[in-house]
């Protein structure tokens, strides 16, 4: 997940079908107080995601 310049946010999700489907699913919602006014989703090949970072 990243914040992009223009205030939107966008993530990558890799897994199972049912996985990634949760994970969809909970941004359609958010964390508590986030306002999420829509999700658009594409579907790409997965790359093999082994790790997650956080950076600033």
């Amino acid at each position: 997940m990243r914040n992009r310049p223009d205030g939107t946010v966008e993530a990558l999700f890799e897994g199972s079908e049912d996985d990634v489907r949760r994970m969809v699913e909970w941004a359609r919602h958010g964390p508590p107080y986030a306002r999420v006014e829509r999700v658009d989703e594409a579907e790409e090949q997965p790359t093999g995601l082994t790790d997650f970072r956080v950076t600033r």
